[in-house]
């Protein structure tokens, strides 16, 4: 069984998903299969055309348009993936995003080390003033030697980089000080925004020990967090370090979060950023995740052991990686996650648009309670209205081993996955593994369910649970879910490989293996 902790090197991720797959095929060839999957579920995906705004929607709207854009449906029929000839994936667009950052070294006009400005670096003394100083007014590379920092909260202006000498190495550490409302790194500007900004290579301790006992630890909307981009331009987090913060390590966000109703997105979001080689624990909410925010790549970073102390205890959502509010354009590789409530968790809160375009390509998820859970809440039963933006989803290369019941979550039943309230869901090659000395209490692995709609999976391996019930459940009833393909199935379990419930008017199955095991435990 395997076992990831807060020191497990994400770079590894790559190569562990690969010998836990066994596929057959290249990884080239594996990504071409998932867009032409994708884009034949695309042409048959049905669209229920929003409905106009009633004039009394039409006046709220326009009330809150200095705050929120409108957001609608839009059509996908590609991945947007590319694959060079070292195998390396990345979405089409990181050329222009990697052209930025040669624009930014070009921009640079001083490169400074911040002992140059007073600095000590003990854990002792508070170094904020020489920080403000070395990153004066930005164009600016900050180097940081081998040190603890204490800072009060730092603020960087466009074609700002600040570079330590490695995770543990460089240590940035919020003073006992510092309010809860207090982020450790931010952009200095979240209303006009910032552009061209890179963190890399340090650990960033947002210090929650300065908090004592107290019951929520974030306050503030999109504060309470080691590092937040809000409504930035191109911009980069390598190889850092989030440690305990009050709500999240890494957030991608607009300046503010906003829930004035689907259809909507919040103003000055944040639009191509890539974080890579991040790792975080200890986050009151959640590990990466993004808000209302464009073009946006998440590789090889591994989030783990979540507080969830910015919420009530026993209901902590809290994920290692939340795809959020808003989000649309998000492309995650090679990532992992451990004792989450969520691995990876692509959603909306009720009075907020869905994230949408959403593409995984390779994620290991240990010990989560939901591997991978994509809703859009609020918008599930017959009774709420339907989502007009959850849309566009595809996981490729995904494993998911042993999901437990969880103290995050009280009452949560463990998952591989949950799609729920989605439409033109794709997963291509996804590997369960059970711990066979667990009950699972004959709950199913994967659930399709709460009016999702087109949703296709393909390649499905499933082994080594114990008392499961179906491998796949596909929900009936009120708010089933409909037009579903499954194919191509290998279920080693006790249990029956498929089961589709009631009114389900439209699922194709086809190739489902089950070989029929003895269970280990009774």
């Amino acid at each position: 069984m395997i076992h990831l902790n807060k020191n497990h090197d994400p770079k590894k991720n790559s190569k562990i998903i690969e010998d836990l797959l066994t596929n057959k095929i290249s990884l080239k060839e594996i990504v071409h299969e998932t867009e032409q999957l994708f884009i034949e579920s695309s042409k048959k995906l049905s669209i229920t055309k929003n409905s106009s705004w009633s004039l009394k929607e039409w006046l709220s709207f326009t009330l809150k348009r200095f705050l929120v854009k409108r957001a609608n449906y839009f059509e996908v029929n590609s991945t947007q993936l590319s694959i060079n000839s070292n195998n390396e994936v990345y979405p089409e667009w990181k050329n222009l995003l990697d052209e930025e950052y040669k624009k930014l070294f070009k921009t640079i006009q001083r490169e400074v080390n911040i002992a140059e400005f007073g600095a000590i670096g003990d854990g002792i003394t508070d170094d904020t003033k020489a920080f403000e100083k070395a990153i004066g007014k930005g164009r600016v590379v900050v180097y940081v030697p081998k040190g603890t920092y204490l800072v009060k909260g730092l603020k960087l202006p466009s074609y700002t980089c600040i570079i330590g000498e490695g995770k543990g190495v460089t240590t940035l550490k919020l003073h006992d000080g510092a309010p809860v409302a207090q982020w450790l790194l931010t952009n200095k500007n979240h209303t006009r925004g910032n552009r061209n900004i890179l963190v890399e290579n340090m650990s960033l301790d947002w210090n929650i020990e300065r908090l004592g006992d107290i019951q929520k630890t974030s306050s503030g909307n999109n504060r309470s967090s080691c590092l937040t981009f809000a409504n930035v331009t191109f911009g980069w987090v390598k190889g850092v370090e989030g440690i305990n913060p009050g709500l999240h390590c890494f957030d991608v966000s607009s300046s503010i979060y906003t829930y004035l109703g689907d259809g909507t997105r919040s103003r000055r979001g944040s639009k191509y950023i890539w974080l890579d080689n991040l790792t975080g624990y200890g986050f009151g909410d959640d590990g990466v995740t993004t808000h209302h925010s464009d073009y946006i790549f998440i590789s090889n970073s591994h989030m783990c052991d979540p507080s969830g102390r910015s919420h009530q205890k026993g209901f902590s959502n809290s994920n290692g990686f939340e795809i959020d509010d808003g989000s649309q354009n998000v492309w995650l590789l090679n990532n992992s996650s451990t004792r989450c409530f969520g691995g990876i968790e692509i959603k909306a809160h009720h009075t907020a648009s869905a994230a949408a375009n959403v593409h995984i390509v390779g994620h290991l998820s240990v010990n989560d309670n939901r591997a991978y859970n994509f809703r859009h809440i609020g918008h599930h039963k017959d009774i709420d209205p339907e989502s007009k933006t959850a849309y566009h989803i595809t996981a490729t290369n995904i494993v998911a081993v042993a999901p437990v019941t969880t103290d995050l979550y009280q009452g949560s039943a463990p998952r591989g996955m949950v799609v729920s309230g989605y439409k033109n869901v794709l997963v291509n090659r996804f590997i369960l593994i059970g711990d066979p000395t667990y009950d699972f209490q004959k709950n199913p692995l994967i659930a399709i369910q709460y009016r999702a709609r087109n949703v296709s999976l393909y390649n499905i391996t499933v082994k080594d649970f114990h008392n499961t019930g179906p491998a796949i459940k596909v929900y009936g009833g009120n708010q089933r879910a409909d037009d579903v393909v499954i194919q191509n199935v290998d279920s080693c379990l006790p249990s029956p490989p498929l089961e589709i419930g009631s009114n389900v008017e439209n699922a194709v199955v086809d190739h489902i293996n089950h070989e029929i095991t003895a269970p280990l435990y009774t």
